[in-house]
Protein backbone atom coordinates (compact mmCIF):
# COMPACT_ATOMS: atom_id res chain seq x y z
CA UNK A 1 0.00 0.00 0.00
CA UNK A 2 1.41 3.51 -0.96
CA UNK A 3 0.71 5.45 2.01
CA UNK A 4 2.58 9.21 2.50
CA UNK A 5 3.92 9.02 5.61
CA UNK A 6 2.01 10.97 8.47
CA UNK A 7 -1.03 10.93 5.91
CA UNK A 8 -5.01 10.31 7.01
CA UNK A 9 -5.62 9.40 2.90
CA UNK A 10 -5.72 5.92 1.30
CA UNK A 11 -4.18 6.09 -2.00
CA UNK A 12 -5.24 2.65 -2.56
CA UNK A 13 -6.72 1.72 -5.79
CA UNK A 14 -10.10 0.18 -5.73
CA UNK A 15 -11.22 -2.16 -8.10
CA UNK A 16 -15.49 -2.48 -8.74
CA UNK A 17 -16.26 -5.08 -6.42
CA UNK A 18 -14.64 -2.62 -3.92
CA UNK A 19 -16.84 0.24 -4.72
CA UNK A 20 -19.65 1.02 -2.40
CA UNK A 21 -23.28 -0.76 -2.53
CA UNK A 22 -24.84 2.80 -3.21
CA UNK A 23 -26.94 4.26 -5.85
CA UNK A 24 -27.36 8.36 -6.60
CA UNK A 25 -31.40 7.41 -7.00
CA UNK A 26 -32.78 9.20 -3.32
CA UNK A 27 -28.30 8.32 -2.72
CA UNK A 28 -29.66 4.61 -1.53
CA UNK A 29 -27.03 2.87 0.27
CA UNK A 30 -27.33 -0.79 1.06
CA UNK A 31 -24.38 -1.04 2.85
CA UNK A 32 -25.53 -1.89 6.49
CA UNK A 33 -28.54 -3.02 5.53
CA UNK A 34 -28.89 -6.91 6.53
CA UNK A 35 -29.15 -9.24 3.71
CA UNK A 36 -32.58 -10.64 4.22
CA UNK A 37 -34.31 -7.41 4.94
CA UNK A 38 -33.23 -5.73 1.46
CA UNK A 39 -36.85 -5.77 0.28
CA UNK A 40 -38.61 -4.23 3.32
CA UNK A 41 -36.07 -1.92 3.34
CA UNK A 42 -36.05 -0.30 -0.40
CA UNK A 43 -39.82 -0.18 -0.09
CA UNK A 44 -39.49 1.79 2.89
CA UNK A 45 -37.20 4.65 1.88
CA UNK A 46 -39.04 4.68 -1.77
CA UNK A 47 -42.19 5.29 0.49
CA UNK A 48 -40.82 7.93 2.26
CA UNK A 49 -39.28 9.96 -0.37
CA UNK A 50 -42.82 9.76 -1.77
CA UNK A 51 -44.40 10.66 1.11
CA UNK A 52 -42.00 13.95 1.71
CA UNK A 53 -42.40 15.14 -1.55
CA UNK A 54 -38.95 13.89 -3.19
CA UNK A 55 -40.73 11.63 -5.54
CA UNK A 56 -43.80 13.37 -7.04
CA UNK A 57 -46.44 12.24 -8.83
CA UNK A 58 -45.13 11.02 -12.42
CA UNK A 59 -41.41 10.44 -11.33
CA UNK A 60 -39.40 7.54 -12.81
CA UNK A 61 -38.50 4.91 -10.81
CA UNK A 62 -34.67 3.11 -11.92
CA UNK A 63 -34.74 0.12 -14.14
CA UNK A 64 -35.04 -2.94 -11.70
CA UNK A 65 -31.52 -3.90 -14.04
CA UNK A 66 -29.56 -0.48 -13.05
CA UNK A 67 -30.57 -0.03 -9.69
CA UNK A 68 -29.76 -3.68 -8.68
CA UNK A 69 -26.06 -3.16 -10.16
CA UNK A 70 -25.86 0.04 -8.36
CA UNK A 71 -27.09 -1.77 -5.15
CA UNK A 72 -24.80 -4.84 -5.29
CA UNK A 73 -28.34 -6.68 -4.92
CA UNK A 74 -29.94 -9.09 -6.69
CA UNK A 75 -32.84 -7.85 -9.18
CA UNK A 76 -35.18 -9.79 -8.09
CA UNK A 77 -35.03 -8.00 -4.58
CA UNK A 78 -35.75 -4.90 -6.79
CA UNK A 79 -38.55 -6.24 -8.59
CA UNK A 80 -40.27 -7.46 -5.64
CA UNK A 81 -39.66 -3.92 -3.86
CA UNK A 82 -41.50 -2.27 -7.18
CA UNK A 83 -44.11 -5.27 -7.27
CA UNK A 84 -45.13 -4.08 -3.77
CA UNK A 85 -45.14 -1.01 -4.26
CA UNK A 86 -47.50 -0.87 -7.30
CA UNK A 87 -49.91 -3.39 -5.26
CA UNK A 88 -50.05 -1.10 -2.31
CA UNK A 89 -51.20 1.69 -4.95
CA UNK A 90 -47.48 3.80 -4.31
CA UNK A 91 -46.37 3.32 -8.30
CA UNK A 92 -47.69 1.83 -11.61
CA UNK A 93 -46.15 0.09 -14.01
CA UNK A 94 -46.02 1.38 -17.60
CA UNK A 95 -44.55 -1.33 -20.09
CA UNK A 96 -41.61 0.33 -21.92
CA UNK A 97 -42.29 4.16 -20.15
CA UNK A 98 -40.74 2.10 -16.81
CA UNK A 99 -42.32 2.00 -13.62
CA UNK A 100 -43.83 5.87 -12.19
CA UNK A 101 -44.90 7.35 -9.22
CA UNK A 102 -48.97 7.30 -9.12
CA UNK A 103 -51.35 9.93 -8.74
CA UNK A 104 -53.29 9.22 -5.82
CA UNK A 105 -54.30 10.25 -3.02
CA UNK A 106 -52.21 8.11 -0.86
CA UNK A 107 -49.18 9.95 -2.81
CA UNK A 108 -50.82 13.87 -2.14
CA UNK A 109 -52.74 14.29 -5.07
CA UNK A 110 -54.65 17.05 -3.28
CA UNK A 111 -51.26 19.27 -3.61
CA UNK A 112 -51.17 18.77 -7.72
CA UNK A 113 -53.26 21.94 -8.04
CA UNK A 114 -49.90 24.16 -7.15
CA UNK A 115 -48.64 22.33 -9.81
CA UNK A 116 -51.40 23.18 -12.56
CA UNK A 117 -52.56 19.12 -12.74
CA UNK A 118 -55.20 19.18 -10.67
CA UNK A 119 -58.35 17.00 -11.56
CA UNK A 120 -60.99 19.78 -11.61
CA UNK A 121 -60.79 23.87 -11.57
CA UNK A 122 -59.54 25.71 -9.01
CA UNK A 123 -61.03 27.95 -6.90
CA UNK A 124 -58.99 30.91 -7.67
CA UNK A 125 -58.94 32.15 -4.11
CA UNK A 126 -57.55 35.65 -4.10
CA UNK A 127 -56.43 35.57 -7.97
CA UNK A 128 -58.43 38.38 -8.82
CA UNK A 129 -59.89 39.56 -5.45
CA UNK A 130 -56.78 41.45 -5.05
CA UNK A 131 -54.34 43.64 -6.87
CA UNK A 132 -52.43 41.18 -8.68
CA UNK A 133 -48.84 40.73 -7.36
CA UNK A 134 -45.49 39.87 -9.21
CA UNK A 135 -46.78 35.86 -9.26
CA UNK A 136 -50.05 36.70 -10.60
CA UNK A 137 -48.97 34.98 -14.06
CA UNK A 138 -47.53 32.11 -12.17
CA UNK A 139 -50.97 31.32 -10.31
CA UNK A 140 -52.77 32.45 -13.56
CA UNK A 141 -50.83 29.57 -15.56
CA UNK A 142 -50.95 26.78 -13.34
CA UNK A 143 -54.73 27.44 -13.16
CA UNK A 144 -56.44 24.52 -14.23
CA UNK A 145 -59.35 25.67 -16.98
CA UNK A 146 -61.30 23.19 -19.57
CA UNK A 147 -61.29 26.17 -22.47
CA UNK A 148 -57.74 28.35 -22.49
CA UNK A 149 -59.10 31.76 -23.80
CA UNK A 150 -55.51 33.08 -22.33
CA UNK A 151 -54.30 36.11 -24.46
CA UNK A 152 -50.46 36.01 -26.16
CA UNK A 153 -51.02 32.08 -26.04
CA UNK A 154 -50.00 31.11 -29.40
CA UNK A 155 -51.23 27.52 -30.53
CA UNK A 156 -48.92 25.31 -29.32
CA UNK A 157 -50.18 22.31 -31.16
CA UNK A 158 -48.70 23.45 -34.47
CA UNK A 159 -45.11 23.66 -33.15
CA UNK A 160 -43.16 22.26 -36.33
CA UNK A 161 -42.04 19.35 -34.86
CA UNK A 162 -41.02 17.46 -37.82
CA UNK A 163 -39.20 20.27 -39.64
CA UNK A 164 -37.68 21.40 -35.88
CA UNK A 165 -36.28 17.73 -35.83
CA UNK A 166 -35.38 17.39 -39.42
CA UNK A 167 -33.03 21.07 -38.59
CA UNK A 168 -31.54 19.75 -35.21
CA UNK A 169 -30.24 16.39 -36.95
CA UNK A 170 -28.70 18.68 -39.68
CA UNK A 171 -27.21 20.84 -37.76
CA UNK A 172 -25.93 18.00 -35.41
CA UNK A 173 -24.09 16.39 -38.41
CA UNK A 174 -22.76 19.79 -39.00
CA UNK A 175 -21.77 20.47 -35.41
CA UNK A 176 -18.07 20.87 -34.60
CA UNK A 177 -16.96 19.92 -31.09
CA UNK A 178 -15.77 23.34 -30.21
CA UNK A 179 -19.44 25.19 -31.07
CA UNK A 180 -20.48 23.34 -27.97
CA UNK A 181 -18.22 25.01 -25.95
CA UNK A 182 -19.03 28.66 -24.19
CA UNK A 183 -20.01 31.69 -27.14
CA UNK A 184 -20.59 35.40 -28.05
CA UNK A 185 -22.77 36.60 -25.31
CA UNK A 186 -24.35 38.46 -28.17
CA UNK A 187 -25.93 35.07 -29.83
CA UNK A 188 -24.49 32.87 -32.68
CA UNK A 189 -23.72 34.25 -35.63
CA UNK A 190 -25.91 31.71 -37.70
CA UNK A 191 -28.79 33.09 -36.04
CA UNK A 192 -28.17 36.97 -35.65
CA UNK A 193 -27.69 36.41 -40.39
CA UNK A 194 -30.87 34.91 -40.32
CA UNK A 195 -32.29 37.61 -38.30
CA UNK A 196 -30.75 39.92 -39.69
CA UNK A 197 -32.34 38.85 -42.96
CA UNK A 198 -35.83 38.29 -41.46
CA UNK A 199 -35.89 42.05 -40.34
CA UNK A 200 -34.69 43.60 -43.51
CA UNK A 201 -37.04 41.43 -45.66
CA UNK A 202 -40.48 41.40 -43.33
CA UNK A 203 -40.08 44.64 -41.09
CA UNK A 204 -38.17 46.87 -43.16
CA UNK A 205 -34.98 46.95 -40.84
CA UNK A 206 -31.80 47.46 -41.95
CA UNK A 207 -29.22 45.99 -39.75
CA UNK A 208 -26.08 43.77 -39.36
CA UNK A 209 -25.28 40.63 -37.36
CA UNK A 210 -23.06 42.50 -34.86
CA UNK A 211 -26.19 44.90 -34.41
CA UNK A 212 -27.99 42.40 -32.80
CA UNK A 213 -28.03 40.59 -29.51
CA UNK A 214 -29.64 37.34 -29.24
CA UNK A 215 -32.22 37.11 -25.69
CA UNK A 216 -34.22 35.31 -23.88
CA UNK A 217 -37.51 36.72 -25.43
CA UNK A 218 -39.04 40.54 -25.12
CA UNK A 219 -38.93 39.97 -21.17
CA UNK A 220 -34.94 39.70 -21.01
CA UNK A 221 -34.87 42.34 -23.68
CA UNK A 222 -36.98 44.76 -21.46
CA UNK A 223 -35.22 43.69 -18.60
CA UNK A 224 -31.75 44.86 -19.99
CA UNK A 225 -32.59 47.94 -21.67
CA UNK A 226 -34.00 48.83 -17.79
CA UNK A 227 -30.71 47.83 -16.17
CA UNK A 228 -28.81 49.96 -18.73
CA UNK A 229 -31.39 53.05 -18.15
CA UNK A 230 -31.29 52.88 -14.76
CA UNK A 231 -27.42 52.80 -15.13
CA UNK A 232 -27.41 56.01 -16.63
CA UNK A 233 -29.60 57.26 -14.42
CA UNK A 234 -33.31 56.93 -15.66
CA UNK A 235 -36.11 56.04 -13.72
CA UNK A 236 -39.20 56.41 -15.34
CA UNK A 237 -40.29 54.51 -19.00
CA UNK A 238 -43.68 55.66 -20.21
CA UNK A 239 -45.69 52.84 -21.10
CA UNK A 240 -48.99 53.29 -23.22
CA UNK A 241 -52.46 52.75 -20.95
CA UNK A 242 -53.45 50.22 -21.54
CA UNK A 243 -50.48 48.50 -21.70
CA UNK A 244 -49.14 44.85 -20.71
CA UNK A 245 -49.30 44.21 -16.83
CA UNK A 246 -46.61 41.64 -17.40
CA UNK A 247 -44.27 44.26 -19.29
CA UNK A 248 -45.12 46.97 -16.12
CA UNK A 249 -43.81 44.26 -13.82
CA UNK A 250 -40.70 43.39 -15.31
CA UNK A 251 -40.01 47.64 -15.53
CA UNK A 252 -41.01 47.70 -11.62
CA UNK A 253 -38.80 44.94 -10.93
CA UNK A 254 -35.92 47.06 -12.06
CA UNK A 255 -36.70 50.09 -10.20
CA UNK A 256 -38.07 51.54 -13.35
CA UNK A 257 -41.43 54.05 -12.83
CA UNK A 258 -44.34 53.53 -15.46
CA UNK A 259 -46.47 56.70 -16.72
CA UNK A 260 -48.85 56.01 -18.17
CA UNK A 261 -49.66 57.56 -21.43
CA UNK A 262 -53.50 57.44 -22.80
CA UNK A 263 -54.58 55.41 -26.40
CA UNK A 264 -56.63 56.47 -29.05
CA UNK A 265 -57.54 55.05 -32.18
CA UNK A 266 -54.51 56.31 -33.76
CA UNK A 267 -52.32 54.76 -31.22
CA UNK A 268 -50.46 56.46 -28.41
CA UNK A 269 -50.80 60.34 -27.62
CA UNK A 270 -47.56 61.73 -27.83
CA UNK A 271 -48.94 65.02 -26.69
CA UNK A 272 -49.63 62.99 -23.28
CA UNK A 273 -46.28 61.59 -23.39
CA UNK A 274 -44.51 65.36 -23.63
CA UNK A 275 -46.52 65.80 -20.46
CA UNK A 276 -45.21 63.12 -18.26
CA UNK A 277 -41.16 64.87 -19.10
CA UNK A 278 -40.41 60.75 -19.16
CA UNK A 279 -37.75 60.48 -21.99
CA UNK A 280 -38.59 57.43 -22.68
CA UNK A 281 -41.23 55.06 -23.77
CA UNK A 282 -42.37 51.42 -24.29
CA UNK A 283 -44.14 50.98 -27.31
CA UNK A 284 -46.38 48.11 -29.13
CA UNK A 285 -47.26 49.88 -32.39
CA UNK A 286 -47.81 47.48 -34.84
CA UNK A 287 -50.56 45.67 -32.32
CA UNK A 288 -50.78 47.67 -29.26
CA UNK A 289 -51.53 45.59 -26.72
CA UNK A 290 -54.63 44.88 -25.80
CA UNK A 291 -56.09 47.40 -28.23
CA UNK A 292 -55.18 46.54 -31.05
CA UNK A 293 -54.57 49.70 -32.45
CA UNK A 294 -51.81 50.36 -35.18
CA UNK A 295 -50.01 53.71 -34.41
CA UNK A 296 -51.00 56.09 -37.41
CA UNK A 297 -48.73 57.59 -39.82
CA UNK A 298 -48.95 61.15 -38.28
CA UNK A 299 -48.07 59.77 -34.84
CA UNK A 300 -44.94 57.97 -35.76
CA UNK A 301 -43.83 61.23 -37.26
CA UNK A 302 -44.74 63.08 -33.57
CA UNK A 303 -42.83 60.23 -32.15
CA UNK A 304 -39.81 60.17 -34.32
CA UNK A 305 -39.71 64.16 -33.89
CA UNK A 306 -40.21 63.73 -30.15
CA UNK A 307 -37.23 61.23 -30.03
CA UNK A 308 -34.81 63.11 -31.92
CA UNK A 309 -35.14 65.91 -29.48
CA UNK A 310 -33.90 63.53 -27.03
CA UNK A 311 -36.07 60.83 -26.65
CA UNK A 312 -35.93 56.78 -26.37
CA UNK A 313 -38.32 54.37 -27.80
CA UNK A 314 -38.36 50.97 -26.67
CA UNK A 315 -40.45 49.09 -28.95
CA UNK A 316 -42.13 45.94 -28.98
CA UNK A 317 -43.08 44.42 -31.90
CA UNK A 318 -46.02 42.59 -30.27
CA UNK A 319 -47.86 40.04 -32.80
CA UNK A 320 -46.77 41.82 -35.70
CA UNK A 321 -46.65 39.45 -38.09
CA UNK A 322 -50.03 37.90 -37.26
CA UNK A 323 -52.58 40.28 -39.34
CA UNK A 324 -55.21 39.05 -41.27
CA UNK A 325 -57.43 42.37 -42.66
CA UNK A 326 -54.45 44.99 -43.00
CA UNK A 327 -52.22 45.88 -44.76
CA UNK A 328 -48.31 45.09 -42.97
CA UNK A 329 -47.00 48.38 -41.29
CA UNK A 330 -42.89 48.90 -40.44
CA UNK A 331 -41.38 49.02 -37.99
CA UNK A 332 -40.27 52.20 -36.11
CA UNK A 333 -36.98 50.95 -35.38
CA UNK A 334 -36.89 51.01 -39.59
CA UNK A 335 -37.59 54.78 -38.91
CA UNK A 336 -35.96 56.17 -36.29
CA UNK A 337 -32.87 53.34 -35.68
CA UNK A 338 -30.71 56.10 -33.80
CA UNK A 339 -33.57 56.47 -31.52
CA UNK A 340 -35.33 53.08 -31.55
CA UNK A 341 -34.30 49.90 -29.41
CA UNK A 342 -36.20 47.20 -30.88
CA UNK A 343 -37.37 43.80 -29.79
CA UNK A 344 -39.22 40.97 -31.11
CA UNK A 345 -38.77 36.95 -30.54
CA UNK A 346 -40.63 33.93 -31.46
CA UNK A 347 -42.36 32.85 -28.50
CA UNK A 348 -45.86 33.79 -30.94
CA UNK A 349 -44.73 32.22 -33.75
CA UNK A 350 -43.25 28.84 -32.83
CA UNK A 351 -43.07 28.41 -28.84
CA UNK A 352 -42.46 31.05 -25.36
CA UNK A 353 -40.76 27.87 -24.35
CA UNK A 354 -37.67 28.29 -26.39
CA UNK A 355 -37.13 31.62 -25.19
CA UNK A 356 -35.24 33.28 -27.95
CA UNK A 357 -35.71 36.59 -28.99
CA UNK A 358 -33.93 39.44 -30.53
CA UNK A 359 -32.71 43.17 -29.58
CA UNK A 360 -31.72 45.70 -31.66
CA UNK A 361 -30.35 49.14 -30.11
CA UNK A 362 -28.78 52.33 -31.20
CA UNK A 363 -25.16 51.93 -31.24
CA UNK A 364 -24.60 54.04 -28.03
CA UNK A 365 -26.45 50.93 -25.55
CA UNK A 366 -24.73 48.30 -27.58
CA UNK A 367 -21.69 47.58 -25.54
CA UNK A 368 -23.48 48.04 -21.98
CA UNK A 369 -26.29 46.02 -23.74
CA UNK A 370 -23.55 42.86 -24.39
CA UNK A 371 -22.38 43.42 -20.54
CA UNK A 372 -25.59 43.17 -19.11
CA UNK A 373 -26.52 39.76 -21.35
CA UNK A 374 -22.87 38.45 -20.73
CA UNK A 375 -23.53 38.86 -16.81
CA UNK A 376 -26.95 37.87 -16.85
CA UNK A 377 -26.21 33.89 -18.32
CA UNK A 378 -23.12 34.16 -20.80
CA UNK A 379 -25.70 34.23 -23.76
CA UNK A 380 -28.70 31.71 -24.64
CA UNK A 381 -28.17 27.93 -25.57
CA UNK A 382 -26.55 27.66 -28.48
CA UNK A 383 -27.95 24.45 -30.15
CA UNK A 384 -31.84 25.86 -30.38
CA UNK A 385 -30.24 29.19 -32.02
CA UNK A 386 -28.62 27.14 -34.44
CA UNK A 387 -31.74 24.94 -35.01
CA UNK A 388 -33.70 27.83 -35.78
CA UNK A 389 -31.56 30.00 -37.83
CA UNK A 390 -31.50 26.46 -40.14
CA UNK A 391 -35.66 26.61 -40.08
CA UNK A 392 -35.11 30.94 -41.33
CA UNK A 393 -32.57 29.89 -43.91
CA UNK A 394 -34.80 27.00 -45.19
CA UNK A 395 -38.23 28.68 -45.63
CA UNK A 396 -39.58 26.44 -42.82
CA UNK A 397 -40.13 29.51 -40.69
CA UNK A 398 -42.26 31.59 -43.37
CA UNK A 399 -44.17 28.25 -43.99
CA UNK A 400 -45.49 28.16 -40.27
CA UNK A 401 -46.61 31.75 -40.34
CA UNK A 402 -48.50 31.09 -43.37
CA UNK A 403 -49.90 28.06 -41.46
CA UNK A 404 -50.34 30.10 -38.40
CA UNK A 405 -52.17 33.13 -40.23
CA UNK A 406 -54.55 30.60 -41.73
CA UNK A 407 -55.41 28.77 -38.33
CA UNK A 408 -55.97 32.51 -36.08
CA UNK A 409 -58.11 33.51 -38.88
CA UNK A 410 -60.69 30.87 -38.60
CA UNK A 411 -60.36 30.99 -34.56
CA UNK A 412 -60.70 34.76 -34.77
CA UNK A 413 -63.86 34.55 -36.93
CA UNK A 414 -65.51 32.04 -34.35
CA UNK A 415 -64.51 33.97 -31.78
CA UNK A 416 -66.29 37.60 -33.36
CA UNK A 417 -69.19 34.93 -34.72
CA UNK A 418 -70.05 34.11 -31.12
CA UNK A 419 -69.34 37.32 -29.24
CA UNK A 420 -72.17 38.79 -32.18
CA UNK A 421 -74.54 35.67 -31.10
CA UNK A 422 -74.00 35.83 -26.98
CA UNK A 423 -72.48 39.18 -26.20
CA UNK A 424 -74.30 41.41 -28.63
CA UNK A 425 -73.60 43.89 -26.68
CA UNK A 426 -70.28 44.33 -26.27
CA UNK A 427 -67.97 45.90 -28.50
CA UNK A 428 -64.86 44.05 -29.83
CA UNK A 429 -61.38 46.01 -30.46
CA UNK A 430 -58.29 44.68 -32.33
CA UNK A 431 -59.95 42.26 -34.90
CA UNK A 432 -57.76 43.10 -38.26
CA UNK A 433 -54.38 41.26 -36.05
CA UNK A 434 -53.04 39.75 -33.47
CA UNK A 435 -53.83 36.61 -31.22
CA UNK A 436 -57.02 38.42 -29.11
CA UNK A 437 -59.75 40.38 -29.28
CA UNK A 438 -60.62 42.97 -26.72
CA UNK A 439 -64.27 43.35 -25.51
CA UNK A 440 -65.13 46.08 -23.58
CA UNK A 441 -68.42 45.50 -21.78
CA UNK A 442 -70.91 48.02 -20.39
CA UNK A 443 -70.56 50.03 -17.24
CA UNK A 444 -71.37 48.11 -13.90
CA UNK A 445 -69.77 44.86 -15.00
CA UNK A 446 -66.38 43.88 -12.59
CA UNK A 447 -64.44 42.40 -15.27
CA UNK A 448 -62.49 41.12 -12.56
CA UNK A 449 -65.28 39.18 -10.77
CA UNK A 450 -66.47 38.32 -14.32
CA UNK A 451 -62.88 36.71 -15.06
CA UNK A 452 -63.30 34.88 -11.57
CA UNK A 453 -66.76 32.99 -12.11
CA UNK A 454 -65.49 32.08 -15.77
CA UNK A 455 -62.26 30.49 -14.28
CA UNK A 456 -64.36 28.67 -11.32
CA UNK A 457 -66.68 27.14 -14.29
CA UNK A 458 -63.55 26.27 -16.33
CA UNK A 459 -63.34 29.08 -18.82
CA UNK A 460 -59.90 31.04 -18.24
CA UNK A 461 -59.48 34.61 -19.49
CA UNK A 462 -57.97 38.23 -18.21
CA UNK A 463 -59.80 41.18 -17.40
CA UNK A 464 -58.98 44.46 -18.72
CA UNK A 465 -58.28 46.10 -15.56
CA UNK A 466 -55.36 44.10 -15.17
CA UNK A 467 -53.92 45.90 -18.11
CA UNK A 468 -55.07 49.66 -17.00
CA UNK A 469 -53.29 52.11 -14.92
CA UNK A 470 -56.41 54.77 -14.85
CA UNK A 471 -59.84 54.30 -14.46
CA UNK A 472 -61.39 52.37 -17.93
CA UNK A 473 -64.22 50.71 -18.92
CA UNK A 474 -64.55 46.89 -17.72
CA UNK A 475 -63.48 44.63 -20.58
CA UNK A 476 -61.92 40.82 -21.12
CA UNK A 477 -58.95 40.17 -23.10
CA UNK A 478 -59.70 37.02 -25.13
CA UNK A 479 -56.97 35.37 -26.37
CA UNK A 480 -58.45 32.97 -29.52
CA UNK A 481 -55.10 31.22 -30.97
CA UNK A 482 -54.94 28.14 -28.50
CA UNK A 483 -58.69 27.18 -28.78
CA UNK A 484 -60.69 25.40 -31.07
CA UNK A 485 -63.95 27.64 -32.90
CA UNK A 486 -65.85 24.53 -30.78
CA UNK A 487 -64.09 25.88 -27.50
CA UNK A 488 -64.23 29.15 -28.19
CA UNK A 489 -67.64 29.40 -28.78
CA UNK A 490 -68.51 27.02 -25.75
CA UNK A 491 -66.38 29.53 -23.50
CA UNK A 492 -68.15 32.88 -24.97
CA UNK A 493 -71.41 31.35 -24.68
CA UNK A 494 -70.71 30.48 -20.89
CA UNK A 495 -69.82 34.13 -20.25
CA UNK A 496 -72.62 35.47 -21.61
CA UNK A 497 -74.83 32.72 -18.99
CA UNK A 498 -72.29 33.67 -16.43
CA UNK A 499 -73.36 37.76 -16.93
CA UNK A 500 -77.19 36.58 -17.43
CA UNK A 501 -77.14 34.72 -13.81
CA UNK A 502 -75.14 37.67 -12.45
CA UNK A 503 -78.08 40.34 -13.39
CA UNK A 504 -75.06 42.04 -15.09
CA UNK A 505 -76.55 41.64 -18.51
CA UNK A 506 -77.13 45.40 -19.42
CA UNK A 507 -80.71 46.48 -21.16
CA UNK A 508 -82.36 46.90 -24.33
CA UNK A 509 -80.43 50.34 -26.16
CA UNK A 510 -76.60 49.09 -25.04
CA UNK A 511 -74.49 49.47 -27.96
CA UNK A 512 -74.06 46.97 -30.12
CA UNK A 513 -70.85 45.03 -31.56
CA UNK A 514 -68.79 47.29 -33.46
CA UNK A 515 -68.99 46.76 -36.77
CA UNK A 516 -66.37 48.36 -37.96
CA UNK A 517 -63.69 45.69 -36.80
CA UNK A 518 -66.16 42.82 -38.00
CA UNK A 519 -63.89 41.17 -41.02
CA UNK A 520 -65.54 42.00 -44.25
CA UNK A 521 -67.43 45.24 -43.71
Amino acid sequence: MNRAKGSSFDWTVKGASDAPAASDFLQLSADEVPRGGLSDWLVGEIRRAIADGRLPTGSRLPATRVLAADLKVSRGVVTESYRRLVEDGHVVGRGRAGTVVATTPLNGAHSTAATGTAAGPPTASGLFDVPPGADVFDAFRAAHARIDLSPGLPDLAAFPRTAWLRAERAVLAELAASDLGYGDPRGTLALRRAVAGWLRVNRGITAEPEDIIIVAGTAQALGLVAQVLRAEGTDRLAVEDPCSLGARQHLHSWGLATPPVPVDSEGVRVDALRATGARAVLLTPAHQFPTGVVLGGERRRELVRWAGEGGLIVEDDYDAEHRYDRAPVAALGAMAPDHVCYAGSVSKLLAPALRIGWLLAPARYRAALTDAKRFADLGNAALPQLVLARLMESGAFERQLRLLRRRHRARRDAMIAAIRSHLPYARVHGAAAGLHLMVTLPPGVSDTALASRALAHGVKTQPLSWHTQRPDSPGLVLGYAAATPTAIAEGIALLSSLLTTNAQRPPNGIPALDRSQIPGR
